[in-house]
């Protein structure tokens, strides 16, 4: 695994027990959708984005190691990731995303790389 990449350590603002659920998520270029799902499980934190109209019904996983700034008065998340880079992401598969160790090492290795 990834150092840093399934916690939300670098998160600027960002305090543990912040209900994530509902905030908009906005990449380096723009926006991507609002946060649905957030975990803050040990090694595992996570936040997963129904990206609406943008990429029609398609949810993405991003470990919370990619989220740069929280703004909880805006209810606004920031990821140090591109539209392209979330929009090319492994395929989010919420029955394999804590069960299956490969899956969970292959969105790590796919975000981890470019940080």
């Amino acid at each position: 695994m990834t150092s840093g990449m399934w916690d939300y350590g670098k998160a600027d603002g960002y305090a543990p027990g912040t209900d994530l659920t509902g905030y908009r998520v906005e990449a380096e270029d723009g926006h991507i959708g609002k946060i649905d799902r957030h975990t803050e499980d040990v090694d595992s934190a996570h936040i997963v984005v129904d990206t609406g109209p943008w990429i029609f019904g398609r949810e993405v996983l991003l470990p919370a190691g990619t989220i740069r700034r929280v703004d909880t008065g805006e209810r606004t998340v920031w990821v140090n990731r591109t539209k392209d880079e979330v929009k090319n992401s492994p395929e989010y598969d919420k029955d394999r995303h804590t069960s299956d160790p490969d899956y969970h090492r292959t969105i790590g290795s796919y975000y981890g790389g470019a940080i």
